[in-house]
């Protein structure tokens, strides 16, 4: 085997609170033209139906579905991406929101681009809102240069229009040139050598409320040597369109989480002290259960 090649490949889903973009996340997920060798969604305290969904998709679902969850305290996504990077039982882990489609060759052009020494920064396609409520009312998802969605401005960062229609094809070729750059940090789609995620004790659970826990990890891999490789032209991502969770300017340095980012950065840190370990011994004793097993067995 190639030293770049990936031998198994876990998909990391986060949630709370919006079990019908979940499903259709997993449904996207279950169509791979490369499946995953596991799924695990990291649920931030959802309510009980978004587990009545999963255990209801698991049933034909084609890998093993793995819900890890921790109860809502507010918003802890540090947190159970940690606990769900500790549960992942393979070399390469894929981030994904869950609310967030991904294209039938999703996994397959993450993996093809997977280097050893770097970690992969794609990118999302932001469907309209009314792109947003037929996805959810059953209709197919849409790739490709007529998909109704939303594109920044790039003369004007605060408007969005319909221009830059290029960003929504697939095109594998130039993928693999595009990569050469290193785009800009968003954690809703991006992947990592997990042993990579261990060398810098995950995300720095610290960081509570909305905003910049992918900008402060981005941060610290690359302290430690790593290169943040752009995808773009692959592994493409429909976004479903909802109102923002954030009341204010996520990019205020005030904000605590924000004044974390900026001390990573200036006093050049690699690991968190607070992070991953914390979790990694809880997954060795009791290993996330299969959803597709029985219910009386999750007791």
């Amino acid at each position: 085997m190639p030293k770049s090649a990936v031998a198994s490949v876990t998909v990391m889903v986060s949630t709370y609170n919006w079990k019908e973009a979940l499903a259709l996340s997993l449904r996207s997920l279950a169509g791979q033209s490369r499946l995953p060798d596991e799924v695990i969604v990291a649920d931030d305290g959802s309510r009980e139906d978004t587990a009545e969904v999963m255990h209801a998709i698991a049933k034909t679902f084609p890998v093993p579905l793995r819900h890890v969850w921790q109860p809502d305290e507010g918003f802890r996504k540090s947190r159970i991406l940690n606990r769900a990077i500790a549960a992942a039982r393979s070399d390469y882990i894929i981030q994904l929101d869950g609310d967030m489609l991904a294209h039938p060759r999703f996994v397959e052009d993450h993996l093809s681009l997977a280097q050893p020494g770097r970690f992969l920064q794609g990118t999302r396609i932001r469907t309209t809102v009314a792109e947003t409520a037929r996805l959810i009312g059953g209709g197919q998802p849409r790739f490709g240069w007529f998909v109704d969605a939303y594109f920044r401005d790039e003369k004007d960062r605060s408007t969005w229009h319909f221009g830059r229609r290029h960003h929504t094809l697939r095109l594998p070729w130039l993928a693999k040139i595009k990569s050469r750059s290193t785009g800009h940090p968003m954690g809703c789609n991006v992947s990592f050598w997990r042993e990579d995620l261990v060398r810098v004790n995950g995300y720095d659970e610290r960081m509570h409320g909305y905003g910049s826990e992918d900008l402060e990890i981005d941060i610290r891999l690359r302290n430690a040597g790593l290169r943040r490789s752009q995808i773009k032209f692959a592994a493409l991502a429909l976004h479903l369109e909802h109102k923002s969770v954030s009341t204010m300017d996520p990019a205020d340095p005030e904000l605590p989480n924000n004044k974390l980012l900026f001390a990573s950065k200036e006093q050049h840190l690699v690991r968190s002290e607070f992070g991953l370990d914390a979790h990694l011994a809880d997954f060795v004793r009791s290993p996330a259960m299969d959803l597709r097993a029985p219910r009386s067995e999750h007791a």
